[in-house]
């Protein structure tokens, strides 16, 4: 039974274009972390911002859709993965608060968009790593205060939890995209 389900997941996934299914992967994992992002929120600092910690929730349904709109167009699949990632950090950050260290989901935003698009698609590539920085350099400072203001050590431990988490995603980026450059196996010496 599980297995069956990994098995739809990857063909769900899988895209003849070797970048655009690095990125379903990406999308697909982001997308199912997405419904436990609120849970770990309310684990360490309380419940008390909801309503607005829903809003973190709000890329879920975008980062699902990518390897469907990567099945008929894989550059803009590729494009809307970016995109979302940026727009979804920026509203978490609006929501969170800077404080809670979400601004810095921006860092992966940008090493997606270089990894993303290939030696032809550097236009792409610049273009598509230019609003994270933007994000950073324009609203950096300028969020003001989020909906909902949580305690200091609330705040310290979101700040670790998203640190780490965005660590972990630059790994797991180095994972699926390295195997797009894994050398193909040699053939046995013939006698």
């Amino acid at each position: 039974m599980l297995q069956r389900v990994f098995d739809r997941v990857g063909a769900y996934a899988a895209n003849d274009e070797p970048l655009a299914a690095a990125g379903n992967k990406v999308a697909l994992v982001l997308a199912a972390n997405g419904p436990f992002y609120p849970l770990y929120v309310i684990a360490l600092a309380g419940s008390d911002g909801m309503p607005w910690l829903l809003m973190t929730l709000l890329a879920f349904p975008v980062f699902l859709m990518v390897p469907a709109i990567a099945r008929r167009h894989p550059l803009l699949g590729r494009i809307t993965l970016s995109l979302a990632g940026t727009l979804h950090t920026v509203s978490c950050t609006w929501a969170l608060g800077e404080k809670s260290g979400t601004e810095l989901f921006l860092i992966p935003c940008v090493a997606l968009a270089g990894l993303l698009f290939g030696v032809g698609e550097r236009i792409w590539m610049l273009l598509l790593a230019a609003p994270p920085f933007a994000a950073y350099l324009l609203l950096h400072g300028n969020f003001g205060e989020p909906p909902y203001r949580y305690g200091d050590d609330a705040y310290a431990a979101l700040f670790s939890m998203n640190a780490i988490s965005v660590g972990m995603l630059s790994i797991f980026f180095g994972i699926v995209f390295s195997g797009l450059y894994a050398a193909p196996a040699k053939s046995p010496p013939r006698a």
